[in-house]
């Protein structure tokens, strides 16, 4: 026979088993645990070896960047005799097919027995000879360093173009104050800016020099930074924590490899290598100092192609005293605007924690 017991019976104690398993009936069951979304994005994590390369960790400033897991002491020292023994090997074989091209076709010798095919094509092969120095540079850091080539244009691996761009405005207006300082400077001392420049050039000519202006100062203006605060700069920097030493290295340099003029030139690109300098250290990139020397040689030489005066021997190593004062100024006005300008855009100054790029969206739960 069967018999129901009472809910109160000893043998049915909900309050007995409550306590002693220590579970409050009377509360909700706690959530589940929250499900992985199918697909998502994993988390950013620090780029991986690409093949035999190596890049910098997080956190290393511009000048030490070729500082890699692959760093030794002879890397740069090799990479430096590399870049000298290809860039003259890459000069004399442009300087050879000038020189055949000018022989074949007939073409006039100038004072040191070089075929001539005039202003506008010889300034051509003058920028052509310092172009040809980037891609020996990217290759030096490529080859001996091993590690990627953009690791010379910025703290993140590439050149940043939209940074470059917005350091075009403060150049011009930098530029422009040089050149006006300069013309209240000759314009007292009974002089002018171009001396011997009369009259402007036909309207054929001037738009033909101006075209290969724009196509070749970018690339020639860019060599020479890739090479002096590029290379010069990182190669001394994977010896120091302080960036000062690489920084006077190859101001030195970049002010010698400009030839020796007057005492006031040197000084002037000494100074203009150095700001430069700090200021690509400061912004982590090149994209800056690009920017300045693009447009002050754009300026400069267009002027020059106006007048007729591209055939002219003279660089900024010859320059007169009235230009020292000037650009400093101008050079000096420009770092500290563009510097100020990073800091509001919060421009990376040392390699980020994660890889730069576009944003990743996760993609959404599967239903």
């Amino acid at each position: 026979m069967t018999t129901n017991l009472p809910i109160h019976s000893p043998t049915h104690r909900p309050d007995r088993i409550r306590h002693d398993v220590g579970v409050d009936l009377a509360a909700p069951p706690p959530p589940p645990p929250p499900a992985a979304v199918p697909y998502a994005a994993p988390p950013p994590a620090a780029p991986a070896p690409t093949g035999w390369l190596r890049r910098p960790g997080p956190g290393t400033p511009y000048h030490r960047l070729a500082r890699t897991a692959a760093h030794r002491w002879w890397r740069p020292v090799l990479g430096t005799v590399v870049l000298v023994v290809g860039a003259i090997a890459a000069i004399i074989g442009l300087m050879a097919v000038w020189w055949t091209v000018g022989h074949l076709t007939g073409r006039p010798l100038d004072a040191d027995d070089f075929p001539t095919f005039g202003p506008v094509a010889d300034t051509a092969l003058t920028l052509l000879v310092v172009a040809v120095l980037l891609p020996v540079v990217l290759l030096a850091a490529f080859a001996v360093q091993a590690r990627p080539v953009g690791t010379l244009s910025s703290v993140c691996g590439r050149l940043r173009w939209r940074w470059l761009a917005e350091c075009l405005l403060p150049a011009l207006l930098a530029v422009g104050l040089l050149l006006a300082g300069m013309a209240g400077f000759f314009a007292l001392a009974g002089e002018t800016v171009l001396p011997g420049a009369e009259s402007l050039v036909d309207a054929g000519t001037l738009a033909v020099s101006l075209v290969m202006l724009v196509v070749l100062v970018p690339v020639q203006a860019a060599a020479e930074e890739y090479l002096c605060r590029g290379w010069l700069l990182q190669a001394v920097g994977v010896f120091l924590r302080t960036p000062w030493p690489g920084i006077a290295v190859q101001a030195v340099v970049f002010a010698t490899l400009h030839g020796w003029g007057t005492p006031w030139g040197f000084i002037d690109l000494c100074f203009f290598g150095a700001a430069l300098g700090w200021l690509t250290v400061r912004t982590g990139g090149l994209e800056a100092a690009i920017a300045w020397h693009v447009v002050n040689n754009l300026a400069f030489m267009g002027l020059a192609a106006a007048f007729g005066q591209l055939a002219d021997q003279e660089t900024a190593a010859d320059a007169g005293w009235q230009l020292l004062p000037v650009d400093v100024l101008a050079i000096t006005a420009y770092v500290l605007v563009v510097d100020r300008l990073a800091r509001r855009r919060r421009i990376a100054r040392t390699v980020p924690a994660a890889p730069v790029g576009p944003p990743t969206t996760p993609a959404p739960a599967l239903p």
